[in-house]
Parts: C-alpha cells; structure tokens; sequence
C-alpha cells in the first residue's frame, strides 16, 4: 500500500489542521490505518488508529479530546482532524498501515506497521 499524506503546515496555537492520507495499491477490510508523529528530540509516537473495516478508533490519551481520526473508504482516505493544537504538537505526522485481525487491531507500536508514507510537517506557534 503506497501512503501519501498532505495538510500540513503552520499553524497558531488554538487552531486546526486537518492531515489527509491517501492510500493506494489495494487497500481492504483487513487493514488498519494510523497516524504516528515524531516530535523534536524525541521517539516516534502513536497518535490514533483506526480499522478500514467498521472504523473502530483508538487514540492517544496525549491527543484524546483534541485529535479525531477518520476514514472515507470510497476516497481510500484517513483524515487526522487537530483541533486545540499546542507548540508541542509540533513534529513530522506520519501515515501508517498493517494488516490486522480483530484481536490485534488496535495494537499502537510502530513496528507492527509495514507502510508509511513520507510525512508533513506541523508547525505551532505559540
């Protein structure tokens, strides 16, 4: 599955963003689809996920609240919605992907994810 992400950009602290993620090369029912975010300095993390198939969602207690993830299957799109962003949200945002059963689905560690996209940057300025 190739990713590509766009949305990114400068934003204020206490704006919005909205990231896109468009998938290609045979995306289906079994996969799960997530955002992941490096911050300056620090390790990759998971933000929130979500299953291609019934669209169950799992996000970050660190976003929860803030950041809402979707999905429209006919575009073959996730959408990361950042609302009452924060300078610490500032990073690189990543699209992921895996395929995954129902007992593992919600699984949050990068490993386990097998295609990524290039990333796009969030800026918040204070």
């Amino acid at each position: 599955v190739q990713l590509v992400e766009s949305g990114g950009g400068l934003v204020q602290a206490g704006g919005s963003l909205r990231l896109s993620c468009a998938a290609s090369g045979g995306i289906h029912n079994m996969y799960v689809m997530a955002w992941f975010r490096q911050l300056p300095e620090k390790e990759r993390e998971f933000v929130a996920s979500i299953r291609w198939s019934g669209g169950n969602t799992k996000t970050a207690d660190a976003v929860k609240g803030r950041f809402a993830i979707s999905r429209d299957t006919a575009e073959k799109s996730v959408y990361l919605q950042m609302d009452s962003l924060k300078p610490e949200d500032t990073g690189t945002y990543y699209c992921a992907a895996r395929l995954a059963g129902l007992s593992d689905w919600a699984v949050t560690a990068g490993k386990y994810y097998t295609d990524w996209g290039q990333g796009t940057q969030v800026t918040v300025s204070s």
